[in-house]
């Protein structure tokens, strides 16, 4: 009997991951990639001697990553070298800085220099947030979100108040800690989810958990280096790539996606993933009679943010930076307000510094660095040349002002990325680069459907469905659609 052909859209993380577990479970396997490499947003591009990873940059959750390779009797260490950063990054205030450590004694020593007495309070803090984590990244975030009564379950129901659904971020912080140093700290990861920490719901310390317990890592070579893996397990298992096919209509009939139209002819299929942009998927490749939600439904969801970034290349040696660097040397409230109270380009904003070339040589030639700076911003802005000058004048002079290297002196390469090559590039809905908001009322169940109900062989990953944004959730992401897969035959 011949294999069921499934096809996937998109060869970033998502796609990668769902291509894997349906060759492991028997099944013809093509993925089709608008681009000429993988790696969908982990894209990475080389010029002038730099490489550049072109999105994510942070290596958190590990035991995520080592579960993904597991499943098929692998390692994370068959594929690429992990290493910890220690310290796992470095702060900017206005007035002096502070480096996260990577053990947690050093970790409660440096609360303690800030917040004299806080150790058992950040101790109970870390000890919840473990609880969170491993209920959320090992229970929850591996329900496919196609029923409420997935959330019928004892250890959740009995636990709904140790996972903090209904307390904000913001107040269960506040509440242990009083320094407004280590506040932001604690509150930064979730600045990427989508709403300021006072409506974000607690159970996100989780996160913090993985910050701070489980650590920073970095893999060597970039994280293009991820997707590389997993491109090659794919192959392994036999799964066939297409790339620079850009696909501009599923065809559908009598409610069964049959073929896919695009620049270069693609093979039939029994079944269909998506893992591009979900509002582009159902608005523009699909007709309207085949959508589950409308455009109106998409207006109305509350988005994470998107960026404005730099990739720099620079001769010499910036002495005060780490691998990771954050720069809260200006107003936390006033810019996550400029995200999402009153979107419009910020004022004065906070922004992300990733030097890999501190950790990397292959990644800048000998005796320069390699700068990616990231400044989160709202999404749905409109952005022009000028705009980007701007934002990189300004960023310039307050790397300046905080290590003394002048980037702009020792400039030897220069690529911005804005909202509108999210959109160019990736079809990104309002030119997101993290996906939906993680609030209450878009979890789980709550979230656009992995499952189309229109188009029966139909289904969805990625950072718009469920378990939401970032790598891990997208690695898993893959898997719950591949299983919706296995359900459907």
């Amino acid at each position: 009997m011949a294999k069921k052909k499934i096809s996937i859209i998109g060869a970033g993380f998502s796609g990668l991951s769902s291509a894997c577990y349906l060759a492991k479970a028997g099944f013809d396997v093509t993925v089709y990639e608008k681009h000429e490499s993988i790696g969908g947003r982990s894209r990475s591009y080389s010029d002038k001697g730099f490489m550049f990873d072109m999105g994510p940059s942070w290596y958190w959750m590990p035991d995520i990553f080592e579960k993904f390779f597991a499943d098929f009797g692998k390692k994370v260490s068959d594929y690429y070298d992990l290493v910890r950063l220690s310290p796992s990054y470095r702060v900017f205030f206005t007035d002096d800085h502070l480096d996260v450590p990577a053990t947690l004694e050093e970790l409660y020593a440096l609360f303690e220099r800030y917040e004299p007495g806080s150790t058992n309070n950040l101790k109970q803090f870390l000890s919840e947030a473990e609880y969170k984590y491993n209920v959320g990244m090992h229970d929850l975030v591996y329900k496919p979100g196609i029923n409420i009564s997935e959330l019928i379950d004892m250890r959740l129901i009995s636990g709904v108040f140790k996972l903090d659904v209904f307390k904000s971020m913001s107040s269960h912080v506040r509440k242990l800690f009083k320094n407004e140093k280590l506040i932001k700290l604690l509150e930064f990861p979730v600045l990427f989810l989508g709403a300021l920490p006072e409506h974000t719901p607690a159970l996100y310390s989780l996160m913090n958990y993985a910050d701070l317990a489980l650590g920073t890592w970095y893999p060597m070579g970039g994280m293009q280096k991820i997707a590389k893996g997993m491109y090659d397990l794919a192959i392994e298992l036999g799964v066939k790539f297409e790339t620079g096919v850009d696909v501009n209509k599923i065809v559908v009939e009598n409610n069964l996606a049959r073929s896919l139209s695009a620049n270069k002819e693609c093979g039939a299929f029994d079944a269909l993933i998506s893992s591009a942009d979900y509002n582009f998927t159902e608005q523009k490749l699909l007709s309207e009679k085949d959508r589950k939600y409308t455009q109106k439904y998409w207006e109305n969801r509350k988005m994470a943010p998107s960026c404005l970034i730099y990739y720099v290349g620079v001769k010499g040696i910036i002495n005060n930076l780490l691998h990771h660097n954050l720069f809260f040397d200006a107003d936390f409230t006033k810019h996550s307000q400029e995200i999402y109270t009153n979107p419009q380009w910020p004022n004065d904003p906070l922004f992300y510094v990733c030097c890999p070339s501190k950790t990397d040589s292959t990644v800048a030639p000998s005796g320069h660095e390699n700068l990616f700076i990231l400044i989160p911003v709202a999404p749905g802005l409109a952005d022009t040349e000028e705009i980007r000058a701007k934002y990189f004048k300004a960023v310039a002079e307050r790397l300046k002002a905080k290590t003394g290297f002048d980037i702009n002196e020792n400039l030897v390469y220069f690529k911005s990325y804005a909202p509108s090559n999210f959109v160019k590039d990736y079809n990104a809905f309002k030119g997101n680069a993290y996906g939906l908001a993680n609030t209450l009322m878009q979890t789980a169940h709550l979230k656009p459907s992995l499952k189309s109900k229109k188009v029966k062989n139909l289904f969805y990953t990625g950072q718009l469905t469920v378990p939401g944004p970032g790598v891990p959730p997208s690695l898993i992401s893959g898997k719950l659609a591949s299983e919706q897969i296995l359900n459907y035959f």
